[in-house]
């Protein structure tokens, strides 16, 4: 005669089952699908995380020593935020005038180009009849001639006239023509008056005189800055 547990199908399973059963039974239930796709993401964790954080922050009942933790903890994610964007967008460029050295300015304003190019352009100008910058790029071409040769050396602040002034030093044959060149520059450039054709052609000549002249002499020279 079959008993009641034959009949319902449990003769062969215990009614209490000793702890690894219990275990095993429970590993199993819990590697089926259903409860893999409950199980919360990495991304709610995170969104978890920082939800609770906020509301640390603003929960009023914390104390003054919870409201310095909380201080520290903001300024650390800060430092690491800043730490983050350097890492993946690299230290911020400082201005370009700040990598810009003595050699790569002219009179206070940024001019990388050598004495030939700076004298290719001011006949560009010329032929364009485009006086003023014509003037200008002449007497660029001058300074820039005369420290490319070592005959003077031109600051950052440098001014046209102490250019003339030492260059007149090397050169004492052309120290009325300088200081003539320099007005005309000075007159164009910043008292904004029109270049002309005879100014260009002095400064040109000047400029031409100066390449064909040997320095009387090169003393121990020192920037010029004002």
């Amino acid at each position: 005669m079959s008993s009641p547990a034959d009949v319902i199908g449990f003769s062969e399973v215990p009614l209490v089952p000793d702890p690894d059963e219990a275990r095993s039974w429970l590993e199993d239930e819990l590697a089926k699908p259903a409860y893999a796709e409950a199980q919360p993401t990495w991304f709610d964790q995170m969104a978890k995380a920082i939800s609770d954080f906020i509301s640390s922050i603003l929960n009023p009942q914390i104390g003054p020593g919870g409201g310095m933790v909380v201080a520290a903890i903001i300024g650390v994610l800060i430092v690491a935020i800043i730490v983050a964007a350097v890492i993946v967008w690299g230290v911020p460029r400082a201005r370009a005038t700040s990598r810009l050295t003595a050699d790569d300015l002219l009179f206070g304003e940024e001019e990388t180009r050598t004495a030939a190019e700076l004298r290719r352009a001011a006949r560009q100008a010329a032929a364009a009849s485009d006086w003023d910058e014509a003037v200008i790029l002449r007497f660029r071409a001058l300074a820039r001639g005369l420290s490319e040769r070592g005959a003077v050396r031109l600051g950052p602040g440098a001014t046209v006239h102490a250019f003339a002034a030492q260059a007149a030093a090397a050169f004492p044959g052309e120290v009325a023509e300088l200081n003539i060149a320099a007005d005309l520059f000075d007159a164009v450039r910043y008292l904004r008056q029109p270049g002309t054709a005879d100014a260009f052609e002095r400064i040109t000549g000047t400029d031409e005189r100066l390449e064909r002249t040997r320095p009387a002499a090169l003393p121990e020279l020192t920037a010029v800055t004002a």
